[in-house]
């Protein structure tokens, strides 16, 4: 019987041991998440979404910009060197495609109409300066080359192509 009661004991005492051991304390939970916050703050700092999206932006309208210039100059290999009337020497905006009314803006639609350079003229990711703009802007220069840029390119960047 003196067994048993030992037995018994040693048992009771287990258990108690196990029940205590079995989960975490407050204060351990409460570092544990402060170390993942801190953590994550580190990690949202260095990948800096606001310059990703903006960069993300910027090589949105090179390519464009690129497109646009591709397309005048297959207009004009089609038509004996000719560039669509419209481009002037001052850099003006480009008119958007299908837009109500192009005043003040740049018509390229020679290049949409039939589809056959550009289905639908390029537009700024941020949209155009006038309601009927894409956000480009096309010119000659001093010496007949065209030069085509996007006047809202974001954290400080220069996008312009000259051709």
């Amino acid at each position: 019987m003196i067994l048993y009661m030992r037995a018994s004991f040693n048992l009771s005492a287990s258990i108690k041991r196990a029940r205590s051991q079995r989960g975490f304390t407050l204060l351990e939970i409460l570092l544990v998440v402060a170390a993942i916050a801190i953590l994550a703050g580190i990690v949202i700092l260095a990948i800096n979404p606001a310059k990703q999206l903006s960069d993300t932006k910027n090589a949105q309208r090179k390519i464009d910009v690129n497109t646009i210039l591709n397309a005048v100059y297959q207009y004009s290999i089609d038509h004996s060197g000719a560039l669509p009337a419209t481009i002037t020497t001052t850099p003006t905006e480009i008119c958007k495609t299908a837009a109500t009314s192009c005043t003040n803006l740049i018509d390229l639609s020679a290049l949409t109409s039939s589809e056959r350079y550009l289905i639908g003229m390029p537009n700024d990711p941020s949209g155009g300066t006038l309601p009927n703009g894409t956000g480009y802007k096309i010119a000659k220069d001093q010496y007949g080359r065209l030069v085509v840029s996007a006047p809202k390119a974001e954290v400080g960047a220069t996008i312009s192509i000259t051709r």
